[in-house]
């Protein structure tokens, strides 16, 4: 079964392909993606790997978290869900100035 890391502290410079290199030592890559900023299309500094199975993503983290690439220490852990940012609505209720009867 694949597991999805989190990797942060990314080296601004780092691209999918880089991220890609440096965990494909520890097994197979499913994706490896760096996020970027959607205006500036500059590296937010952190991104998101699957390996291809639980053990690899274990030795992924392991051997990578607080570790130095290219002058910045490593922060690798396990993903987890993204939360819902409850973009539903508004939450401006309230009468506007109607007699609430």
């Amino acid at each position: 079964m694949a597991a999805k890391l989190y990797v942060g502290n990314l080296p601004y410079s780092t691209n999918d392909a880089d991220l890609q290199e440096l965990f494909e030592q520890y097994g197979s890559v499913k994706s490896a993606q760096v996020i970027v900023d959607r205006d500036t299309g500059r590296s937010k500094g952190f991104g998101f790997v699957e390996m291809g199975s639980s053990g690899e993503a274990t030795a992924a983290i392991n051997a990578l978290n607080g570790n130095d690439f290219e002058g910045r220490s490593l922060t690798v852990n396990e993903a987890k869900p993204r939360e819902d940012r409850g973009g539903g609505g508004g939450g401006r209720g309230g009468s506007r100035g109607r007699d609430r009867r």
